[in-house]
């Protein structure tokens, strides 16, 4: 017995029903279960992390290593420092058509944290959140963690996965409260034109209580003649979106961790708010070299442009590679670096040593088991016909990856005629 404490207490070891109610990141597992394999000697192809491959351009690591030079290392203000609201206020202007001022814009520690504040913010206990499925997995989620719940619509691979607005019409109630667009989309690639958008827009209207949050992360990993456009820039809209972008996807600064809301000032500083209870400013160093980012020139300039074409041109070999695999239906993704591929005609195989293949984690599993290659289940992103392939990484790589996927898949062939 350790002083007067009996030994026979029991700790209470229950969690609040809004943690349980959470499912852990499957992408973040996934990833971290590759990189433990890696650690342990075996090869593993890691394919499930949004993460790019190159390395951030320099003239922003250079902003950053001159930030701790400078001794720039102390505690900006919550919501950002001046000068890289008043860049960010500059790059919506130019580049999306959107007028703020930095008082309407929060800098965060990344683009997710940008999402869960303004989902919480605005979003009262029994209010719908609508997310078209497939969805970025956190989604669904950060929803259950502000005591929402999330209303899923299910987009269909042969309209390239974009929502109907005829069944979005169909599914707003009174309880509608936050529509969550993504585009480009994670996990699909998909990017919404301006006249599917403009219908939404119109959609939308019609609900006083309606807001949309629009994720714009990845808008310039886009490939011509795919356009982005802004959901806040379509008439009436500036109002009720809350624009969210960030700097890792483009910018190759994923470690750096550093995203922002744009919005109207009473919802962008209600997220500031909680951001002040919780973590306070994000890092003084992200937010010089996110300055140097954002003067790098129309949409990232070169430097982004060049990583661009990189990914377009494993995009279009992916896209060749899986057009020869029998059964695998292909939506051609036109932005963001995923392919997201119906295998559903492998479900039912059974392969010797392995089992049967019934969904797409189980094919995920065996992927990594047999062909040593790390990718995400479709389940993970609220569509089990398909799984997610970034093609984040090398052309080499991916022709590896594709070599050993093609080789596991011979002993698992379609089970429909297809």
């Amino acid at each position: 017995m350790a002083g007067n404490i009996p030994d026979h207490v029991s700790v209470d070891i229950s969690l609040s029903p809004r943690v349980n109610s959470v499912k852990p990141s499957k992408t973040v597992a996934i990833s971290d279960q590759a990189t433990a394999l890696v650690q342990a000697g075996v090869p593993v192809i890691r394919l499930a992390a949004g993460e790019p491959d190159f390395d951030t351009p320099a003239p922003i690591t250079e902003a950053g290593i001159n930030a701790i030079r400078d001794g720039y290392t102390r505690y900006t203000a919550n919501a950002g420092t001046l000068e890289v609201r008043q860049a960010i206020c500059r790059k919506l202007k130019d580049e999306n058509g959107l007028s703020y001022t930095p008082d309407q814009i929060l800098v965060s520690n990344g683009a997710k944290q940008s999402i869960l504040q303004a989902v919480v913010a605005v979003c009262s206990p029994g209010d719908e959140v609508i997310i078209p499925a497939p969805f970025w997995v956190s989604y669904p989620e950060m929803a259950r963690l502000a005591d929402a719940t999330p209303v899923i619509l299910p987009t269909h691979i042969d309209n390239n996965f974009l929502l109907d607005p005829k069944l979005l019409e169909s599914k707003i109630t009174e309880k509608s409260r936050l529509l969550i667009l993504c585009s480009p989309s994670n996990p699909t690639g998909s990017v919404y034109p301006k006249e599917l958008l403009e219908k939404i827009a119109e959609i939308v209207a019609k609900h006083p209580r309606l807001l949309v949050l629009s994720d714009e992360i990845y808008e310039h990993i886009i490939y011509a003649p795919a356009t982005h456009t802004s959901f806040a820039s379509l008439p009436g809209m500036w109002e009720r979106t809350l624009t969210v972008n960030g700097f890792s996807k483009a910018f190759a600064m994923t470690g750096w961790r550093l995203g922002y809301l744009a919005g109207p000032k009473h919802f962008v500083s209600a997220c500031g708010k909680i951001q002040s209870q919780s973590t306070s400013g994000a890092s003084s160093i992200s937010q010089k070299a996110a300055v140097a980012a954002l003067g790098m020139g129309y949409a990232g300039g070169e430097a982004v442009a060049t990583m661009v074409k990189a990914f377009r041109e494993r995009r279009d070999y992916l896209v060749k590679s899986f057009g020869e695999l029998a059964g695998v239906k292909i939506s051609e993704p036109q932005g963001a670096f995923y392919l997201f591929l119906d295998f559903s005609s492998y479900y039912g195989a059974e392969v010797e040593g392995f089992g049967v293949i019934n969904n797409s984690e189980s094919l995920c599993r065996y992927l990594l088991e047999k062909g040593q290659v790390a990718l995400v289940p479709g389940d993970a992103f609220g569509d089990d016909s398909c799984i997610r392939i970034s093609y984040a990484e090398s052309l080499s790589v991916l022709q590896a990856a594709v070599e050993r996927i093609k080789e596991a898949l011979e002993a698992a062939r379609p089970v429909v005629p297809v």
